[in-house]
This record gives C-alpha cells, structure tokens and sequence, in this order.
C-alpha cells in the first residue's frame, strides 16, 4: 500500500511540527466508514444523508500512520468545531489521504452535497421543500473549480 510523508513546520502552529506519515487504507475499511455515516431510505435505497465531515475525518484518522511525539492528532480534535485542528492542516491532510485512498473529486463533491442537503433540510421534514433555498457552497477538500454534474445519481426526493 501506498505511504506519504509530510513534514510540518511551524505555519500551523508549533504543536503541529513534524513528520507525518500516510497509508493508504483497503477498500474495506473505506467503505465501513462511509457506510458508518451515510443514512439509506430503507425503501428506494437512495442516501438520505450523510455527515462528510466525520467520513473524511475518520478516513484521515484510518490513514495516519505516524505523527510527532506530543502526538497533535486525535480523531476528537480532527471531528472538534471547537478546538479543532486549523482549517489549512484540515485540507492539507483530506489532499493527502483522498489522494492516497483514490477518493474522486466527483465522490467528495457527492458526499459533501449530501452532508450539505441534510444540513439543509434537517428543520423542515418535508422532503425538498428547502431543496433549492440556499445557495451550494461546496467546500471542496480538493478545491475543484469546477462544479460537477453528479451523474451517477438521482437527485429526485
């Protein structure tokens, strides 16, 4: 399996230097994670949600391999709103591993639409009653210029 290693310096904050290493993790424990944080309707299938955030944090967590002594790295920090790690390391670290775990740029876009869509929809229980109300605002990991058509799936709620 596939191995990278970053070394840090201090533009993230001095708890944060040193080596880190990467692995790249199997299709299993990929997909365990996914399937752990993604909701299906039990009829059609079709994902209802699913908490992007906690499937990149957990996959970064999965493929960290190594990291400094005083150890910065928790999956509690990686999943904290407050006193998380820096927005800058967050990203450098989802590159890495989705670039390590061959996620997709269509794939991250698809999961974090989803992750959005609940986030959404979640105060009206009606289905896509909100659907259009806010304006997408990807944050992309891979920061994509361009938007993608999401073509594998069915957008019909």
């Amino acid at each position: 399996m596939q191995k990278e290693v970053l070394e840090l310096d201090e533009r993230f904050g001095k708890e944060y230097v040193g080596y880190y290493v990467f692995q790249e993790i199997s299709w299993a424990k990929r997909s365990r994670i996914i399937q752990k944080y993604t909701k299906y309707h039990p009829i059609s299938g079709q994902i209802v949600n699913s908490d992007f955030i906690a499937i990149q944090a957990e996959t970064i967590w999965a493929s960290l391999k190594e990291q400094p002594p005083n150890k910065p790295i928790t999956l509690e920090k990686l999943l904290s709103e407050d006193g998380g790690i820096p927005i800058g390391l967050g990203e450098l670290f989802s590159q890495i591993v989705n670039r390590l775990c061959s996620v997709t740029q269509e794939e991250t876009l698809f999961l974090s639409e989803q992750s959005e869509d609940r986030s959404r929809s979640q105060p009206s229980q009606t289905l896509g009653s909100a659907e259009n109300s806010a304006g997408h605002q990807i944050s992309s990991l891979n920061n994509q210029p361009k938007p993608s058509s999401n073509s594998s799936s069915s957008s019909t709620s």
